[in-house]
């Protein structure tokens, strides 16, 4: 099992591949087996590297006591100086996306370029995003009673029901979840807490991030993860497209995999090179 000693825990990763390095940052509560058709396609031609996130998959939890995005930061700053790679690449898909896009903002120099995949910045949220955040306090508060997995069944379902479509193909997603080591309850209340405080952070600054990047969102994601898509396109200096992935929710990657992965692949032979 691959795993490397990094900023006090061991994680776990999967590198494939030879050539420009491509690191791939998952959402929360899945693990670095959602971008195995990015990982499987792209190793033709590129070094490609899924880990899983501190208090996720094979990596599993840690006894810090509260979880921030800053802190998956240090975790990934680590993980690629162990892995020794140059000037990545890094793609991240919500939690991961903002995480990569934290990143990206505070060591610039370190990398080649950015992929921000349905995902959310420090920006105000409106009555639709505070609605989201709300909800994922409530999850997981009832993950406690209900456990998660459960609970992302449910919450699938509903919101397909408010925004058809939001949930995108929807049982690959939560096959990946239903077969992943099991988050204990602990530790899932440090990732959401996690994931809800990073909007209202305050620490990102977009304009710092000079490598090209690309942003993608699904075509029936919640006008949140749409409008922050547009600002960061807005935002970041060198962002070359703003791309919406047809036929795809909050996790297009999966949802619509070949045209996400033709993206990355279009974006990695142009403007990264």
């Amino acid at each position: 099992m691959p795993t490397i000693r990094t900023n006090g825990i061991e994680t776990y990763y999967e590198r494939r591949g030879e050539g420009r390095p491509i690191v791939f940052v998952h959402g929360a509560i899945m693990d670095r087996r959602m971008w195995a058709p990015q990982t499987d396609a792209l190793a033709d031609e590129f070094t490609t590297v899924a880990y899983d996130v501190r208090g996720h998959g094979r990596t599993g939890g840690s006894d810090v006591p509260t979880y921030t995005v800053d802190l998956y930061v240090e975790d990934l700053h680590a993980l690629l100086a162990a892995l020794d790679l140059d000037r990545p690449v890094l793609c991240g898909l919500s939690l991961g996306g903002c995480i990569a896009q934290a990143y990206a903002a505070t060591y610039p120099e370190t990398l080649s370029g950015l992929v921000l995949a349905d995902t959310f910045t420090q920006a105000p949220l409106g009555l639709t995003g505070r609605l989201l955040f709300a909800n994922l306090r409530v999850f997981a508060a009832l993950d406690r009673v209900v456990r998660y997995k459960s609970l992302n069944r449910i919450q699938m379902a509903v919101g397909d029901l408010i925004k058809p479509g939001v949930a995108g193909e929807g049982g690959t997603v939560q096959e990946l979840i239903d077969t992943g080591p099991t988050i204990s309850h602990a530790e899932f209340v440090k990732i959401v807490d996690s994931l809800v405080a990073f909007p209202r952070g305050g620490d990102v600054e977009l304009s710092r991030i000079d490598v090209p990047t690309l942003v993608l969102y699904g075509e029936n994601e919640p006008s949140l993860m749409r409008d922050h898509a547009a600002l960061m396109g807005e935002l970041i200096p060198n962002a070359v497209s703003v791309t919406e992935i047809p036929d795809a929710g909050h996790a297009s990657n999966i949802d619509n995999p070949a045209f996400f992965t033709e993206a990355v692949r279009e974006f990695l032979d142009g403007p990264v090179q």
